[in-house]
């Protein structure tokens, strides 16, 4: 039997990197954006303290203790079961009483109409253009001037941005036609320099090997040095009207 569960929700696809290794996402998770760059941007448009948060793909739950700080509740939506067992688990063991998980996907979000101030989805659902349902799902349960942060990789700039573009597993989709789908649905582009810094090279190593296939991986470990990479982001916020 596979380790990736069969999905029966819609719109829910697999993400193998985090379903088949989630230990090594987790290091990937540590070495991501290590200074917090994006948070500070996203604080910057919309604040969450004493709001309700929703994780949306929310994965093994690695974002919601910073949410939980300030936020008077978070709510996490994930889809694949293992992964939200693990969520479920750090949510107990770190005591976030203000956070629930809950099953559901970008297209069925079991939470009521204009229930939501802000919605966070990072590398989760959101790759355009073939998302538009989930949007539709989105603004039925974001409140009157809630905001939705959905974050990608930026593809024209930095390191990472370069290894995937070799990368088979890259959609045909170019930068410009993914940045106007965002334009035309009303969000807005911030780009986010920043990096992942590991503290070791055996973790780089491991987080390369689940994020590229065998030869592109082995390749960019032999021309690559150190254990930090630059990397980059787009945010794209939207703030939605009554």
């Amino acid at each position: 039997m596979s380790d990736i569960t069969p999905f029966l929700l819609p719109g829910v696809h697999a993400s193998p990197n985090i379903q088949k290794a989630p230990d090594i996402y987790e290091i990937e998770n540590c070495a991501a954006d290590p200074d917090h760059s994006i948070e500070r941007v996203m604080a910057t448009l919309a604040s969450w303290h004493d709001k309700i948060v929703l994780d949306l793909g929310a994965g093994t739950g690695f974002h919601l203790a910073r949410f939980h700080e300030s936020a008077a509740h978070v709510f996490a939506v994930e889809p694949h079961d293992p992964s939200r067992l693990r969520a479920m688990a750090r949510v107990a063991a770190a005591g976030l009483t203000r956070t629930s998980i809950l099953t559901g996907s970008a297209e069925q979000i079991l939470l009521p109409d204009k229930s939501v101030d802000m919605i966070h989805a990072r590398f989760a659902y959101f790759f355009a253009p073939d998302c538009e349902p989930g949007l539709q799902e989105v603004a039925r349960v974001i409140r009157p001037e809630g905001t939705v942060f959905i974050i990608d990789n930026d593809l024209r700039t930095g390191t990472f941005a370069s290894w995937v573009r070799c990368s088979p597993w890259v959609g045909s989709t170019t930068p410009d036609e993914v940045e106007q789908f965002w334009a035309h649905h009303g969000f807005t582009l911030h780009r986010i320099a920043s990096e992942w810094r590991f503290q070791s090279r055996a973790d780089l190593e491991a987080v390369v090997s689940i994020e590229f296939p065998g030869e592109l991986a082995r390749q960019i470990l032999h021309e690559h040095q150190g254990t930090s990479v630059e990397y980059h982001y787009c945010l794209y916020s939207r703030q939605y009207e009554g």
